[in-house]
């Protein structure tokens, strides 16, 4: 016996892996879900999803990826696994996931290639989208030129290629290296820590899709779950899977929240702490009157402002 047959479980419930039939649809979800469609489905350009460490950016990724339909989209999900990702690298990469055949080492040749794959994929009537995993690895100005190259690929009625970044929120620092493409971007989401209420339907939807029941957890062990892992879904996970371990070692017919204390403890999960408040910035000194304005200073300010970068 093991704790899925003490639970009375058909199979892990809370597993990390990014399994899709795991999904949990929480209203943010579907509002970066219905947005990143919208993007999708307009050809809008550029789009970035972010979210902090564990907030389920992948599971996301994966969900539109197995949303867009194989009869409308020509879609590719690419993950950056390390950040010595190079430009050439990224251009061959992405042009075998849209089906490129022996992309060249030729960079010009390369681009030539892509281009008229992008103009095949529209005239099958399809749309060309590659969601890019990770993406804040991608650090460097010379990618995001990159990036901004391949979305000036376009015929007169519309763009050629949709890409979305899925990330740390270090990706729009990333973005700052090329402005330009930093204007590109016409929809932004954060993905948001889930709260108490939503943790508690996370957590009974995981079970309920694994086979349980009945609720092994009390109400207070959910208020702990929510405390200790502040709502980021990785968190949540490995909290309940380890504490339905422990229940099973100590035969307890429920998880209760000094379990959930203990397993925290063991994780070195100190739970949520407030956020303080950013100190109030002290009002600027009011203009002195007697002091009359150098307007002269102004317009070389402003000349300095107006500067092309």
């Amino acid at each position: 016996m093991n704790y899925l047959d003490y639970y009375e479980l058909a199979q892990e419930p809370f597993s990390n892996a990014p399994v899709s039939r795991f999904y949990f649809n929480s209203p943010q979800h579907s509002q970066a879900l219905v947005r990143l469609t919208h993007l999708c489905g307009q050809m809008k350009g550029l789009g970035i999803l972010v979210g902090d460490i564990g907030a389920g950016k992948t599971t996301l990724a994966r969900r539109l990826l197995d949303s867009l339909p194989e009869a409308e989209y020509e879609a590719a999900l690419l993950v950056i696994i390390h950040s010595g990702v190079t430009a050439s690298w990224l251009l061959k990469r992405i042009a075998l996931q849209l089906g490129v055949e022996a992309p060249s080492e030729d960079k010009l040749t390369l681009l030539g290639q892509l281009y008229q794959r992008l103009i095949k994929i529209y005239e099958s009537g399809k749309k060309a989208v590659v969601l890019i995993d990770e993406a804040q690895m991608l650090a460097t100005r010379e990618l995001m030129e990159e990036f901004r190259g391949l979305l000036n690929l376009e015929v007169p009625e519309r763009k050629l290629l949709s890409l979305i970044f899925f990330g740390l929120p270090e990706i729009e620092q990333n973005l700052r290296l090329d402005p330009p493409l930093a204007q590109r971007v016409s929809i932004k989401f954060r993905l948001e820590h889930l709260n108490p209420e939503s943790t508690e339907s996370y957590i009974k939807h995981r079970l309920r899709l694994a086979g349980a029941s009945r609720m092994p957890f009390t109400g207070e062990a959910v208020k702990g779950v929510h405390r200790f892992s502040g709502g980021t879904p990785r968190l949540i996970n490995t909290l309940c899977d380890n504490a339905l371990f422990e229940g099973y070692v100590a035969r307890a017919p429920r998880i209760d929240q000094a379990m959930i204390e203990r397993v925290a403890q063991d994780l070195g999960l100190d739970g949520v702490r407030p956020v303080e408040p950013l100190p109030r910035a002290a009002p600027p000194p009011p203009p002195n009157p007697a002091k009359p304005i150098d307007l002269g200073e102004i317009d070389r300010y402003l000349a300095g402002l107006a500067k092309p970068t």
